[in-house]
């Protein structure tokens, strides 16, 4: 069975970083934990998920047991690129957060996370998704740490960063884990992410200099070159954007509809460096910029630049599928190593989920969508694509039946269930084909 088998073969890869069975064991236990069903995910409540008398082993395995996380992480990202790689894949960045309360967790402090939409005592990370057109999961998470920890020694050796711990920006997060992406030989034509992203030189120039292709937001003042030197995007776009120039694309597909928007492509003084802008359809005034570059042999056309920026979206969906699916932002650890531990098993459970979903949906031809606002509807809609959400409730499903029934009535009730959830997202595709429809009528 494809949910047995990729478990396994994800089990497989994490084992030899183990050196005694212990640790190895418990390392199971903990994904199986995360997979699981459960309201909150921490060492106690995973403990008696796998039938244990207390938590220490699951404790001991974020704190003390001798593994290696980094090579883990190495082991996520190639199973991740073995079942998701495909031309046009990108690296996309972007940061999240987790309340907290106290001063002593590695990293808190009060600042901005887009997890509240405010400043607030939290925690925030840097991801990198890897997204290309099989699917898309976490390959890559560190910490962000403000540079007032790295003025008192003492509490950074606390919260295990270590007595001579140095301050990382953002974009230095995102470029460290954009070179050790290429290193690994990870296969990509694309990065994007947001203005935190857009705004950094250095990173820019990194992807520039390996042949990559990128679709950065900027902010408003952010300045690009011109024949009349250096201009903010919002100068250049009110004069270089005529009404006759706006496009009306889709930058990918919404829950309920085609993530519809206005697009205009600005010339700059480097031919392979383009200003793209977007316009709201809703509110015109509502414009939003992204620096775009693409390398010798690589388009500049319009409606593919469109749709870099929209595959930015994919790394929120693996924010919210980590969190709700897999436990991402549930760590109680106070100490880095611990935290860096949960987020790799995380990152480790989300990407079984994502490969199980992509290699399901190649089985299965796509839902059926609406074109226009007269398209009649059609006599089957199909089934949307397994989700990670229902991978995962699946996978529960099955562990648990094979655990509590015999062989024989086991292969009945997966059958079963399978059986249902293709009858939910059959109408599931009918209830999106009509929401589509809507709004096609709304834009029309």
């Amino acid at each position: 069975m494809l949910f047995q088998e990729k478990f396994d073969e994800l089990a497989a890869g994490l084992a030899p970083l183990f050196t005694r069975r212990e640790p190895r064991a418990h390392a199971l236990d903990y994904l199986r934990g995360l997979l699981a069903d459960l309201p909150r995910k921490n060492c106690w409540t995973m403990a008696e998920h796998a039938g244990q008398d207390r938590a220490f082993g699951l404790q001991r395995l974020l704190s003390q047991a001798a593994w290696d996380e980094d090579a883990a992480l190495g082991v996520v990202r190639r199973f991740a690129v073995r079942h998701l790689a495909a031309p046009g894949a990108v690296l996309v960045f972007d940061e999240t957060g987790q309340e907290k309360k106290g001063e002593a967790t590695a990293g808190v402090g009060r600042q901005y996370t887009g997890t509240t939409g405010q400043v607030s005592n939290a925690v925030v990370a840097v991801y990198c998704t890897y997204a290309s057109p099989l699917g898309h999961c976490l390959i890559d998470g560190d910490l962000y740490v403000q540079n007032h920890w790295a003025q008192d020694p003492d509490r950074c050796e606390r919260a295990g960063l270590g007595s001579d711990f140095t301050f990382r920006t953002k974009t230095t997060i995102a470029l460290d884990q954009a070179r050790l992406a290429l290193t690994a030989g990870v296969p990509v034509d694309w990065a994007a992410g947001d203005e935190v992203y857009g705004r950094s030189a250095k990173l820019r120039g990194f992807f520039e200099e390996n042949g990559i292709g990128y679709v950065f937001a900027v902010g408003v003042n952010f300045a690009v070159p011109t024949s009349a030197g250096p201009m903010r995007v919002d100068v250049l776009a009110a004069k270089k954007v005529p009404k006759r120039a706006w496009n009306r694309l889709s930058c990918g597909q919404g829950a309920k509809g085609p993530r519809v928007y206005d697009w205009a492509l600005v010339a700059t003084a480097d031919p392979r460096h383009h200003l793209l802008v977007r316009r709201s359809i809703a509110d015109p005034t509502d414009l939003a910029y992204f620096y775009a570059y693409a390398p010798e042999g690589r388009s500049m056309a319009l409606t593919d630049l469109v749709a870099i920026a929209g595959i930015r979206w994919t790394v929120e969906e693996d924010f919210a599928n980590g969190k709700d699916a897999v436990g991402l932002d549930h760590t109680q650890a106070r100490r880095y190593r611990s935290w860096r531990r949960h987020v790799v098993l995380a990152m480790a459970a989300l990407a079984l989920l994502s490969v199980i979903a992509s290699l399901e949906q190649r089985e299965h031809p796509a839902p059926v969508l609406p074109t226009s606002p007269t398209d009649e509807a059609p006599a089957d809609f199909g089934q949307i694509a397994l989700t990670v959400t229902e991978a995962r409730r699946l996978f529960q499903l099955f562990t648990n039946l094979l655990r509590d029934l015999p062989a024989a009535l086991t292969t009945r009730r997966m059958t079963f269930h399978l059986q249902w959830s293709t009858w939910r997202r059959r109408h599931q595709a009918r209830a999106r084909w009509h929401h589509y429809k809507r709004r096609l009528t709304d834009l029309d």
